[in-house]
Formats: structure tokens, C-alpha cells, sequence
């Protein structure tokens, strides 16, 4: 094994040690279930304007019935139980980003919100569902106001583009949250 293919595995492990450390000491954030992130629970009042998958789209864009930027400043809610591993303005066509860690059925996954306009949590904190982590928004202006929704079943990924044609990591956010419903 390479001394980098090594190193990568070793911190991963201790990234999974980690988390199994958090969770055991905090187990009423293990998630028990997923909610949609916008219009809670089911996402009333907001459609899905760009798929997971298509035009190789890694996620799915909830934008408000009244197009534009009319949900601008909506809350924004996490989808389950977890920890948040990461809020912070990246910029560029990204803005505020949330990434929130779910520990769900002895398995870890990570939602990433992404385009907020606020964000109202912070790095190493805890999360409820349905508890607003932030804000809807526009990246600064580069978009009409939207959320950027991914689920990775890998949750040392990193950031990425957004796009790309390879969904090895990714999972259908939708199809994700019904089939995880409680």
C-alpha cells in the first residue's frame, strides 16, 4: 500500500472513530428518520426545479412556488438528526454552505445545503430534524434564489463541483428522504 493510500485510510479511520465517539456520547442525534429540507416535512410550497442527475446535476435545487427570488431568506431545516461538520461562505458559485453528518441505521451519511443566504448554525454543533440551520439564498447573486440539496453515502468527499457525470458517493436526495421517512 502507498504511504498516501495509507495515510488517507488511517485519518479515515479516525474520522469514522470520530464520529462513533460523538454519536455514542449524544445518541439522541442519531437521526431516526429524514424530512425535506424546505416547506417541513414534505416540502409544501416549493417544487424540485433541477433534479438529481439530470443535465449531471448532483443534487436537487427546492425553489418556492413563486419563482425568482420570492423564497429568498426561507428557512432552511436539517433534514434529520446530526452534527454539523462544516458552515461556512466558501464563495464563488457555492455561498454559504452547511454540511451536517447523519448517523443513520449503523451507517453515516451527509446532506450539504448549499447557496444560503444566513447561516444559524455552527461548526461542531448538533442538530435536530426540522430545526432551521438557515436561510435560502442566492450566492451572493449568481442565481435566483434556490437550495443546492445533496446525500452522499461517503462523507469524506470533497466539495466538488456540483456537476459531473460520475455519482459514485451521491444519492437521490428525494428518492433518499421518502424511502427514510418516520
Amino acid at each position: 500500500m502507498s504511504q498516501n493510500i495509507k495515510k488517507k485510510a488511517d485519518s479515515s479511520q479516525d474520522a469514522f472513530a470520530f464520529f462513533d465517539t460523538i454519536f455514542t456520547k449524544k445518541p439522541t442525534y442519531v437521526a431516526k428518520g429524514f424530512d425535506f429540507p424546505v416547506g417541513k416535512p414534505d416540502a409544501k410550497g416549493y417544487y424540485n426545479a433541477q433534479k438529481f442527475t439530470v443535465n449531471d446535476h448532483l443534487g436537487d435545487d427546492w425553489n418556492g412556488t413563486g419563482g425568482g427570488n420570492t423564497d429568498l431568506g426561507d428557512p432552511i431545516y436539517a433534514i434529520g438528526n446530526g452534527y454539523v461538520k462544516f458552515a461556512n461562505n466558501i464563495g464563488g458559485g457555492w455561498g454559504n454552505v452547511i454540511r451536517i453528518v447523519h448517523k443513520y441505521k449503523g451507517k453515516y451519511y451527509e446532506s450539504l445545503y448549499a447557496h444560503c443566504e444566513k447561516i444559524s448554525v455552527k461548526k461542531g454543533s448538533f442538530v435536530n430534524k426540522g430545526m432551521q440551520i438557515g436561510t435560502i439564498g442566492n450566492a451572493d447573486g449568481a442565481y435566483y434564489a434556490h437550495l443546492h440539496l445533496e446525500i452522499r453515502d461517503d462523507i469524506f468527499m470533497e466539495l466538488g463541483a456540483g456537476y459531473d457525470d460520475d455519482t459514485k458517493g451521491f444519492l437521490n436526495p428525494t428518492t433518499f428522504i421518502k424511502s427514510n421517512r418516520n
